[in-house]
């Protein structure tokens, strides 16, 4: 898909960003930008001598110049990414997630980079009932997380057009998978439910568990991120990356109740504001486009994942 390039992936400790550096490093010179702030060091480990890495802030200007000198294709990770804490703190979500994303396209810009991949999300369609969600619908936020991504697929848009800056947009529905954060107050639904599975605590679900998610299992991500990165014909594009299929909070948690072989039974509690309750993708322009196609279904995808929590466990 990718190779022989100097790639720059900020956020690049992270989850997502950790395995788009793992691919990238077979062939191509990889150079990880992280604050370390969400993400880890250890999920960089089995390919520290195969990258370099930078601890920086993507708002700090004279670090990020210096790591994008002669750099080929950025792959913008770095992000605040949790609606809750968005709902918490909107300020330092916007610092992050739209100052962020502006000094990167506009550094990006001066180093005259051939390429950067922006990940947007599915929050960004709100919670219109119309479904499947396709990338011509009107945008609509429901918390300042999403609001921070309508304003960075903007910018990216924007430097496309005026600045000639080739980029990608990729709008990431709900992805998990091996190094999801579980210890985060703010952690995703499957790494939570695990961790209480695997404790034998019960799981919570926030509302009654009919809302359902497009699940997208990280192997699948990582493919639709070095397609962007290298396809033609695709720049100024949005794209939704999902599975197409949408899976309810009940039904992914019996899946993982027939993983884990245990009969426990979840907790309700309140909704959470900001919350929408269903979401489900059309990819039919990633599949036209991109020529990306999901490989990974969710019963895979899960064992996989509980493998991962019970080796780190271990």
């Amino acid at each position: 898909m990718i190779a022989g390039k100097r790639v720059l992936v900020t956020g690049g400790a992270g989850f997502i960003g950790s395995h788009i550096v793992e691919r990238l490093c077979q062939d191509n010179s990889v150079i990880v930008y992280d604050d370390l702030s969400a993400g880890r060091r250890s999920n960089l480990s089995g390919f520290e001598g195969k990258m370099d890495f930078v601890e920086g802030d993507v708002r700090d200007e004279d670090a990020l110049r210096e790591a994008l000198r002669d750099v080929d294709v950025v792959f913008h990770c770095a992000a605040q990414v949790s609606v809750e804490r968005s709902v918490e703190d909107p300020l330092e979500t916007a610092k992050t997630n739209i100052g962020g994303t502006l000094r990167v396209l506009w550094e990006g810009k001066k180093a005259e980079v051939e390429r950067i991949v922006f990940p947007s999300s599915a929050a960004v369609y709100g919670s219109s009932p119309e479904m499947p969600k396709r990338e011509d619908m009107r945008t609509d936020a429901d918390s300042p997380y999403a609001a921070s991504k309508i304003v960075g697929e903007q910018y990216c848009r924007l430097f496309n057009k005026v600045y000639d800056l080739p980029t990608v947009v990729l709008r990431c529905f709900n992805v998990y998978g091996p190094r999801q954060d579980e210890s985060s107050p703010y952690a995703s639904v499957i790494p939570r439910f695990i961790t209480a599975m695997l404790d034998g605590e019960r799981p919570r679900i926030f509302g009654d568990g009919g809302q359902t998610r497009d699940f997208i299992f990280i192997d699948d991500v990582v493919d639709g991120f070095l397609l962007a990165a290298s396809v033609e014909g695709v720049r100024g594009e949005t794209t939704n990356i999902a599975s197409g299929r949408s899976l309810s909070i009940l039904e992914l948690l019996e899946t993982l109740r027939q993983v884990l072989g245990t009969e426990v039974e979840p907790e309700l509690v309140a909704e959470r504001p900001g919350d929408v309750r269903h979401s489900l993708a059309d990819i039919s322009r990633a599949k036209r486009k991109l020529g990306f196609a999901p490989r990974v279904d969710h019963a895979e995808g899960l064992r996989r994942t509980v493998e991962y929590f019970k080796v780190q466990r271990a």
